[in-house]
């Protein structure tokens, strides 16, 4: 949000800079000769001095369930082993499919996802 005092020295919004040559997004570059930072276009040399020092960065990341990406269908898959040790919470179905997959997360570990093979049912849990 800009801000609109022009007494309050503190940050402002700078918005997405763009290239007066090629129309194609300028991202902050230092110059270490001159100890300055610079808008610099990626795609042709195209440079600007930046009239405030401070950059920001919006990170944005997407948590994804991975429980939700399981199609039910594996339970179909003569390939999975099935246990009878863990019956389904959402019907206590006895029997359910299991395979072992690590999280899209690089900090988790490999988890078990377990399909209820009762085919009304089909709830995919991990425990």
């Amino acid at each position: 949000m800009p801000r609109s005092d022009p007494s309050d020295s503190g940050p402002t919004f700078v918005g997405i800079r763009f290239c007066q040559e090629c129309n194609n997004m300028l991202y902050p570059r230092e110059d270490r000769e001159s100890k300055i930072l610079l808008y610099a276009c990626r795609n042709c040399d195209f440079k600007q001095i930046a009239e405030n020092n401070c950059v920001y960065v919006n990170k944005i990341t997407h948590d994804i369930d991975e429980i939700s990406r399981i199609v039910p269908e594996v339970v179909h898959d003569p390939t999975l082993p099935r246990t009878k040790d863990h019956p389904c919470p959402k019907c206590s179905h006895k029997e359910a499919v299991f395979f072992q997959g690590q999280s899209r997360r690089s900090d988790e570990d490999m988890k078990l996802y377990y399909v209820c093979t009762d085919t009304k049912c089909a709830h995919k849990w991990t425990e």
